[in-house]
């Protein structure tokens, strides 16, 4: 009887260990599980983006299409205009070269900046080397006529070339 419990009890010890590890086993799988689940709801919440982005590019590509063919037109009525020559309808003969314009708009040419104190293009007068540097002399408005600019002559004299 003894040899019998014997038995039963590492039978008993061989069953558990089993059990332990099929726990384990399904511990892993239901953390597998929960893994597929929630890529799967992230699957489908990508889906339906997808499909709202879907819609919204077919309603910007119909947008853009009614602009661009907007501009074709315009750019067809431009050059449908008629010539500031042409007299027709006014019991005038109608001009055989009648002239049809492209564009009648013209880029503005933008002026470009110039230094206050050193003359050059392209950069402003806060930002002057010049500036900076004689910006430390007082400056002093004075009526016209008032003071000579030269008063002693030139610093050397020049003579033509032999």
């Amino acid at each position: 009887m003894s040899k019998e419990i014997e038995n039963l009890k590492n039978e008993n010890n061989k069953y558990i260990n089993e059990i332990e590890s099929l726990k384990i086993g399904n511990s892993y799988y239901l953390n597998e599980i929960e893994v597929l689940n929630v890529s799967s709801k992230l699957s489908n919440d990508f889906k339906e983006e997808n499909g709202k982005l879907k819609i919204e590019i077919d309603a910007l590509k119909k947008t853009f299409s009614k602009f661009s063919n907007s501009s074709d037109k315009l750019d067809n009525l431009l050059g449908l205009q008629r010539c500031v020559f042409d007299k027709a309808g006014l019991r005038y003969e109608e001009m055989n070269n009648v002239k049809h314009f492209n564009n009648f708009f013209v880029k503005k040419i933008e002026p470009k900046i110039t230094c206050n104190y050193c003359g050059r293009i392209g950069h402003i007068s806060t930002s002057c080397f010049l500036r900076k540097n004689f910006g430390k002399n007082k400056k002093v408005w004075v009526p016209k006529g008032t003071t000579f600019t030269n008063p002693q002559g030139p610093k050397f004299i020049w003579v033509p070339k032999v």
